[in-house]
């Protein structure tokens, strides 16, 4: 088949969930003798990038605006892969929901990941907000089909719209450890620190997860990785720590990034939106133990194979902490636990093998 992928920032990743969906999907359907193109934003991905790994990459220019960055990139790749040629493209994320009834007029079949309910993002505005839920309505009949990576958002969909999608979740590797060169590099010691990683933004918790150590007993440290372009009065307040042990290294991605997962303590995420995220999954790849906040997304991924805290609730966030840093034996079960549930349901290999089946299903229908 010949296919897109649209709506991300493009690849090689180097941000979020999309674009690494975007990258791990493209390269093993390349694998697999399908021509595949990824839309990319220009100060994303070099303009002089034309092949990534066997996909072709387009890169378009975009206004760089929290509310427009998105929706306008995402028309202009549309209207750019008008007369290609796609049999199917693949739209990502429910606010560019608008856009995908336009290569329908192609001919191509449109299918849309909705990603989480996102107009529950505390960096939205009331507009915002209102954009993303108009948007949650449009997916359900405009595009050919739509996806949902959790089953608690495929529940959303059919109960509030009565739309059905196909449920495809995200993946994961598993990956092994690699070297503690970066780790040198930074000051961190194998083993001897807590890790969270995710978009600074408030929804992400990073701040309750810095509170709660503060009053953990420990001389481990914390490192808070990750970092977001429209949050900085947030991310200031969460450096203005006095905490000497809480470590912000800002955003490290590909190699240096899979250095510090693999060699943490245990990874803690504490997210209140959106799907599965990529680094709950590359967490468990690496067999560590996840802290995670207790919401149905979380459970659903991690299952019995890790430990759960109330985010309303400071102090049993502190309190699981401590008991984690205080029984190593029980990060190792967790850990172990965790791998094998990864390889039992959440391999990018499988996830491939799930988005080229709903491919052809969809041409064919």
């Amino acid at each position: 088949m010949k296919i897109a992928i649209i709506g991300t920032r493009g690849i090689p990743a180097c941000y979020g969930g999309f674009e690494t969906l975007a990258e791990e999907l493209a390269v093993r359907l390349v694998r697999r003798g399908h021509r595949v193109t990824v839309y990319c934003r220009s100060h994303y991905t070099s303009p002089s990038l034309k092949e990534y790994k066997g996909v072709h990459l387009v890169v378009l220019p975009t206004i760089r605006h929290k509310y427009l960055d998105t929706v306008i990139h995402t028309f202009l790749s549309v209207f750019h892969g008008f007369f290609k040629g796609y049999e199917v493209i693949l739209i990502c994320n429910s606010v560019n929901a608008l856009a995908s009834f336009i290569p329908r007029l192609s001919g191509a079949r449109v299918i849309v990941n909705v990603d989480g309910m996102d107009r529950k993002r505390k960096k939205w505005n009331s507009l915002g907000k209102l954009v993303y839920l108009i948007s949650e309505y449009l997916v359900t009949f405009l595009p050919n089909a739509i996806i949902t990576d959790t089953r608690f958002i495929q529940g959303y969909y059919q109960k509030r719209y009565r739309k059905d999608s196909t449920y495809i979740a995200y993946g994961g590797d598993l990956p092994t450890p690699t070297d503690t060169g970066l780790l040198r590099e930074l000051g961190l010691e194998k083993g001897r620190y807590l890790l969270f990683v995710g978009r600074l933004e408030p929804e992400n918790n990073a701040h309750r997860v810095i509170k709660a150590f503060e009053k953990v007993k420990t001389d481990m440290e914390l490192v808070v990785l990750g970092d977001a372009p429209y949050c900085r009065n947030y991310i200031e307040e969460l450096k203005s720590t006095r905490d000497g042990r809480i470590r912000f290294p800002g955003s490290i991605y590909g190699e240096g990034y899979r250095k510090i997962l693999s060699q943490c303590y245990f990874s803690i995420r504490a997210s209140e939106v959106g799907g599965i995220h990529p680094a709950l999954l590359e967490a468990m790849g690496y067999g560590k133990c996840i802290l995670a906040s207790d919401n149905r997304q979380n459970r659903e991924t991690i299952g019995e194979a890790g430990l759960y805290f109330n985010l309303d609730q400071e102090d049993e966030l502190q309190a699981r902490m401590q008991y984690l840093v205080d029984h190593p034996g029980v990060i190792a079960e967790y850990g172990a636990q965790a791998r094998r549930r990864l390889e039992k349901y959440f391999t990018w290999d499988k996830v491939t093998d799930e988005y080229e089946r709903l491919f052809y299903r969809t041409v064919i229908d």
